[in-house]
């Protein structure tokens, strides 16, 4: 079965983006279906989570379009160098009229390649330049991963009640440890929501985030996540895309929570659930214009309510009494807007509310709360709250 993910990533504080999403066109004419050509570039394989996600939704993709194999290239294992720009250049060449790209530091190739070729349409995930580019064939997307982070943080926040409860931690232990990838507003962005999901049933949590500066390195996610445990931390959660903490966790008999795929494989006592992305509804709105010759969106972001973003299956050996009906309860909060992420009142920080934050020109807190990903795409999210602790190293 055919397993692909990401490997994308990475907002730094620089990287928001223009204060309406804007729109650009798409073929007028459209393409006939039989005739359509897609290429993908990823950054892994089929082996690594973030990418095995993405292969999932290009497959979702051609299921739900009816695309023959032959319909679309894919191109794995494809580097942050001119190897990308490379790659995109052949596809175009081979006749493709769109082609994705999935890791942070393809954008600038890709953009190299949406200029030579006017007349194809290049997208990529969880970059921040399209809409400044002036290119009209390039495009920017992600999801509001934030969201699936924030329900396995309730996952986590009842697992931790249940060994308070049981006697297996006290209150005063209720430290949870997060294994990061790097410091930028993508990774922020997650944990906290993840924090502030464990926080609305479990108050007096706090949580230490270490980062790998990596994003796919089993031996330094294992590393870290073991750190994490022997500073304390009874219960991990992770931004980086490989099984590494969740391995090490299922030896010290500590409870994980996942990225990207489901780990009760590698942790099947420990594994709660992982938070995950749903990339099938973007591949398969992308190419649906091509065929209908319709506008695609300079920056597209969805989350729960049109199923881009979910958790993977709880792992009833190991998650708390009533939390699937606590999740149904959150996720439908989340689609309905009566729960927002990252409501000012939940948080603070150094000990004040914020009620106001602007970043390159646009106001995010309104309303009560931090509206991420309303701008652009990508994460925007970098606060540091009160109650986590984080080390760049």
């Amino acid at each position: 079965m055919k397993m692909k993910m990401k490997k994308v990533l990475a907002l730094t504080a620089a990287a928001v983006m223009t204060a309406s999403l804007a729109v650009c066109t798409a073929s007028a004419e459209g393409v006939a279906k039989e005739d359509v050509k897609v290429g993908v570039i990823y950054i892994g394989d089929e082996n690594e989570g973030y990418t095995a996600a993405h292969m999932a939704g290009i497959d979702e993709m051609q299921a739900a379009l009816g695309l023959e194999d032959s319909q679309v290239i894919e191109k794995t294992l494809i580097g942050e160098d001119e190897g990308c720009a490379d790659a995109a250049f052949d596809l175009a060449d081979q006749g493709c009229q769109i082609v994705f790209a999935n890791s942070f530091g393809h954008e600038s190739y890709l953009m190299e390649a949406a200029a030579e070729y006017p007349d194809v349409q290049f997208c990529h995930a969880t970059g921040f330049q399209a809409a400044s580019s002036g290119l009209e064939n390039m495009h920017n997307y992600f999801t509001s991963v934030y969201e699936s982070r924030y329900v396995s943080g309730v996952v986590a926040g009842m697992k931790l009640n249940e060994m308070v409860e049981n006697g297996t931690i006290t209150e005063d232990q209720l430290k949870m440890g997060y294994v990061g990838a790097y410091p930028y507003a993508e990774v922020i962005s997650g944990y906290t929501a993840f924090y502030l999901g464990a926080k609305s049933v479990c108050p007096n949590v706090t949580m230490e985030v270490k980062y790998t500066n990596s994003w796919a390195s089993f031996d330094l996610e294992k590393e870290c996540a073991e750190a994490l445990i022997a500073d304390g931390c009874v219960l991990i959660s992770q931004h980086a895309d490989t099984t590494g903490a969740p391995t090490a966790c299922e030896a010290a008999g500590v409870p994980v929570v996942g990225y990207n795929i489901s780990m009760i494989e590698t942790a099947p006592t420990q594994a709660l659930t992982s938070a995950s992305i749903n990339w099938g509804p973007y591949y398969t709105y992308a190419v649906q214009s091509i065929i209908d010759g319709t506008a695609i969106d300079t920056d597209w972001c969805k989350g729960y309510a049109d199923g881009a973003d979910k958790i993977t299956e709880l792992n009833e050996a190991a998650v708390a009494e009533g939390t699937a009906e606590k999740v149904a309860e959150v996720e439908a909060g989340i689609m309905d807007g009566s729960i927002k992420v990252f409501d000012t009142s939940t948080f603070t920080v150094g000990g004040e509310t914020v009620d106001t934050y602007e970043k390159n020109g646009i106001e995010y807190v309104s309303d009560g709360y931090f509206h991420e990903s309303e701008f652009g795409s990508a994460p925007a999210f970098d606060l540091a709250i009160d109650g986590i602790t984080s080390v760049i190293e």
